[in-house]
């Protein structure tokens, strides 16, 4: 136990580690399926093997933050990553290039895929779990407040235009995108033809036409898309723009009578429409194409064993007279946190005023100024609303979403 007594995880998982010897053959076998199916019942998202100069440590990224679970020698670290490699159906003896591939053996309803990647010291390996619950399947089970989640579920109503889902990597993008998916299919059924171009694709939709990327083979997100176009789609799901010939593309499905949703990577929805524009996409496509923007945050959720103050939250930059804090107990493992909490904003393009900027090609800052002034509520305004009401701590939205003041709707 710790200083406070509280059991850590990393005792937790020495407490039922495999007690066959080192030197036995199934010494390695026996510890990559402990680490993987203690993973998926801690609810770890993604699963680090990371070799240094003495050792390779295994961490478990929970609720969005990483912690050391446990150590292996690293004379061990080679035969480890390898019997994830031959889980994964990889190339073992290819230990100087990067490596993907799902692990052909899931753990209860959750999928793996691996990564590797060399580094100074070996291979590094990484984990991610899929999860596949019936937990978030649709947009209510989410978490949106009413106001967004009123807003959404009417534009998965639109016969055509884009509606983009922003936020960094782990913020739950296409979580929320499936779940809009599971949606149009329940209202739908056989009514309108759902397709989907995904790298991976991540979970079974049913009633939907899914198709994974192959970039080897010269199917990429571009060429997948334009050929969807010619297959009679009524809604597209794009898995994620990353450069201007997707953008382009996404657009002229949009404006052409498909409805699409793709994911993209942005720090805030205004910020998504400049970055639209930096790649080449002119304002006028995106005032008409774009239906809406979501941008969204996972938030560590306080347990019940948080308590309130009077001055934490002035340490942060919040004018608040009381916040709750993290203390942490057995059901928390001393994080103080247990799971997370659905934050987001969502702007609409089409809005008279917010469209006057985008086609004056106005900065981030100015459009997010124009849009609040019409009443839109911004990610940071929803995080300290939060706050208030004492689901998350003001570290946590610090951590998540940094220290501008303007992040949280502040002076």
């Amino acid at each position: 136990m710790n200083n406070s007594g509280k059991t850590t995880l990393a005792e937790r998982f020495a407490s039922g580690a495999p007690t066959i010897v080192p030197a036995d053959p199934k010494y390695v076998t026996e510890i990559v399926a402990y680490v993987l199916k203690l993973g998926c019942e801690a609810g770890a998202s993604d699963i680090h093997f990371v070799v240094d100069a003495s050792e390779m440590k295994v961490l478990w990224r929970i609720d969005g933050v990483l912690q050391s679970v446990a150590t292996y020698p690293r004379t061990l670290a080679p035969n480890i990553i390898a019997r994830l490699k031959v889980l994964a159906e990889l190339l073992t003896y290819r230990t100087d290039v990067p490596q993907e591939g799902r692990l052909r053996e899931s753990l209860a309803d959750v999928e793996m895929r691996l990564s590797t990647f060399p580094t100074l010291y070996g291979e590094k390996g990484v984990v991610r779990l899929f999860a596949t619950s019936e937990q978030y399947r649709w947009p209510a089970d989410l978490g949106l407040p009413d106001d967004l989640l009123t807003d959404l579920l009417g534009l998965l109503h639109e016969t055509g235009g884009a509606i983009l889902i922003t936020g960094p990597a782990g913020s739950g993008k296409t979580t929320t995108a499936y779940a809009c998916f599971r949606e149009l299919q329940r209202d739908s059924g056989v009514g309108k033809s759902l397709v989907t171009l995904e790298d991976p694709i991540e979970s079974v939709l049913p009633g939907v036409s899914q198709s994974p990327v192959n970039r080897t083979a010269g199917f990429d997100y571009d060429t997948g898309l334009r050929s969807l176009m010619r297959q009679d789609p009524d809604v597209i799901l794009v898995g994620e723009i990353r450069d201007r010939e997707t953008a382009e593309t996404v657009f002229q499905a949009c404006l052409t009578g498909h409805l699409v949703l793709s994911t993209f990577h942005a720090g805030s929805s205004a910020e998504a429409i400049s970055r639209l524009g930096d790649m080449g996409i002119e304002p006028y496509l995106i005032r008409t194409g774009l239906r809406a923007i979501i941008c969204q945050r996972l938030f560590r959720r306080l347990c019940d064993c948080a308590v309130w103050t009077d001055d934490e939250s002035s340490k942060y930059g919040f004018a608040l007279s009381r916040a709750r804090i993290p203390v942490g107990c057995e059901r928390c493992s001393g994080t103080g946190y247990r799971g997370r909490l659905l934050l987001a904003e969502l702007l609409r393009p089409d809005a008279k005023d917010v469209g006057r900027a985008i086609i004056g090609r106005s900065d981030a800052a100015e459009i997010e100024a124009i849009a609040r002034k019409s009443g839109f509520l911004s990610l940071g305004q929803r995080a300290v609303a939060a706050m208030v009401e004492g689901r998350t701590s003001p570290v946590e939205i610090r951590r998540v979403i940094g220290f501008r003041s303007d992040n949280c709707g502040i002076a």
